[in-house]
């Protein structure tokens, strides 16, 4: 069996233990969080309990925050951070109290995270109260959770804070957010530190691959992610790739990265070319709504993994998009039988793990809660419920999930978002493929390979499109699964079937 920790946990935890020595026991108490992060990707660490009454309202998908000039800077919040002594805290809080901003709270409350002393979280939970209001206790996920729920507001210095505090952890976090806060498209004080380096998930680049045949450390119902372009099919196991949530690969003659966010249940490969530019990416080691930020080699911006845009750095806001494409979740059995040229991820990944059926993460996702907190909550699905998650091209700026058990009991389903038509697929294994029919309806599938329209013509179903024997064919679609809770926190509009 493979061991657990790799050089990128130890050089996590050695880091915490660098920030701790600036800083104090409050960032030790995370150490029970990070450990190491073989430990933090084995899905110990859940959220804390949330408020039992539902916010009235979800936080805005459209971020952009007002930034208002203070009279204090990150560098009393920073003094604040490191102070000892009951004194020193009471002042820095007092000369911040009399010059009261709700601009204060996001650096309050990352404050109150990493502080040296307990008192001062303490005091700064007070503080709190005494300036809003809101009878919330001394619980760091449940103030986030109501401050995510006001209208976005910081200090003009808040971004630069954010890097002088977590460059302590791993200077290359620094150029995240120095002197970029003018550039964010998305709320600084959602973007949290997830608990690992950059690349401390360590991504897989140019992985070896095995044929179907040599893979007999595969079970027939292990998970695979299979993907095919171009008559290539790959299949990556997710008792692998959850060590990792990211591979670089080259598939059908065509550059992808494959993004596995486990906190939020999706892998989505995308293009790594845009427009005559190929972006090296990689695992920030930051989350934005429990969703993991990339970032990419040559600019370190960060880039949301659910859009494939940039969202802080010189790159936002330029219209980059990756093209994302389709991955089927499905067993290694059926993906085998479907495609039996087939290759597969090798364990001999050049890192040390114990790549176990359902190892990593095992605890995370053995429950429905969360180990970070969103903004808001959606009860109409369990947090943890997959759903097939679809945005198109065609119908820019709406989607759709659609309840997986929902598709299990309705293996043909039609629907559209804006002017964008399609048709879900759900084979007898309840793996999901998803085509555009024009104007075709379907009417009979057989759960394999064969789909009945309504004039009785025959299609042959492939992982590329839908074929007639005449040769007429109709295209596959992108689309993904994701949990519930993370689809609806990047898509707070989304439609929902269930």
């Amino acid at each position: 069996m493979q061991q657990n920790v790799s050089g990128c946990d130890m050089k996590a935890t050695l880091s915490l233990q660098n920030l701790s020595a600036l800083f104090g026991a409050g960032v030790l108490g995370l150490a029970v969080f990070v450990g190491a992060s073989a430990k933090a990707a084995s899905g110990d660490q859940e959220r804390q309990s949330a408020p039992e009454a539902e916010l009235e309202r979800a936080a805005s998908s459209s971020s952009s925050s007002q930034t208002q000039l203070t009279k204090y800077s990150r560098r009393h919040f920073e003094a604040l951070m490191r102070a000892r002594d009951d004194a020193t805290i009471k002042q820095l809080l007092s000369e911040i109290e009399s010059d009261w901003s709700a601009a204060y709270i996001p650096a309050l409350l990352e404050t109150a995270s990493y502080a040296a002393a307990f008192v001062t979280e303490r005091e700064i939970f007070a503080l709190l109260k005494r300036q809003t209001g809101q009878d919330i206790r001394a619980d760091t996920n449940l103030w986030y959770e109501w401050w995510w729920n006001q209208p976005a507001l910081q200090t003009a210095d808040y971004g630069n804070f954010k890097a002088d505090l977590y460059r302590q952890i791993d200077q290359r976090f620094g150029p995240y957010f120095k002197d970029r806060q003018e550039t964010a498209l998305i709320r600084l004080d959602e973007v949290r530190w997830g608990g690992v380096v950059q690349d401390g998930i360590p991504p897989l680049r140019g992985p070896d691959m095995l044929d179907a045949q040599e893979a007999d450390y595969l079970d027939k119902d292990d998970i695979v992610f299979g993907i095919e372009i171009n008559g290539d099919a790959r299949a990556y196991p997710k008792r692998i790739l959850a060590w990792h949530e990211m591979f670089v690969d080259t598939v059908g003659g065509v550059d992808i990265a494959g993004v596995y966010c486990t906190l939020c249940g999706t892998v989505i490969p995308y293009k790594t070319e845009f427009e005559g530019t190929d972006f090296t990416l990689g695992t920030s080691g930051f989350l934005y709504r429990s969703n993991k930020l990339m970032y990419d080699a040559d600019t370190q911006s960060l880039w949301n993994t659910l859009t494939g845009e940039p969202v802080i750095g010189p790159l936002a806001g330029k219209g980059i998009a990756l093209e994302h494409l389709s991955v089927v979740t499905t067993s290694w059995g059926e993906w085998k039988r479907r495609h039996p040229d087939t290759q597969v991820l090798s364990l001999e990944t050049g890192h040390r793990r114990d790549y176990g059926e359902g190892v990593a993460y095992q605890e995370y996702f053995a429950t429905d809660r969360l180990m970070f907190n969103t903004p808001f909550r959606d009860t109409r699905l369990k947090n943890k419920q997959e759903v097939l998650a679809l945005r198109f091209a065609g119908a820019p700026g709406q989607q759709l999930a659609i309840d997986t058990d929902f598709l299990n009991q309705n293996p043909i389903y039609a629907g559209a978002i804006g002017p964008q038509r399609f048709v879900v697929l759900t084979d007898q294994s309840g793996a999901n493929r998803v085509y555009d029919p024009v104007d075709i309806e379907f009417v009979a599938y057989d759960g394999d390979r064969t789909v009945t329209d309504r004039t009785g013509a025959l299609w042959q179903l492939s992982e590329s499109a839908l074929t007639m024997s005449d040769g007429t064919s109709i295209d596959r679609l992108p689309y993904h699964r994701a949990f519930w809770f993370g689809w609806k926190a990047a898509f707070p509009d989304t439609q929902l079937v269930k």
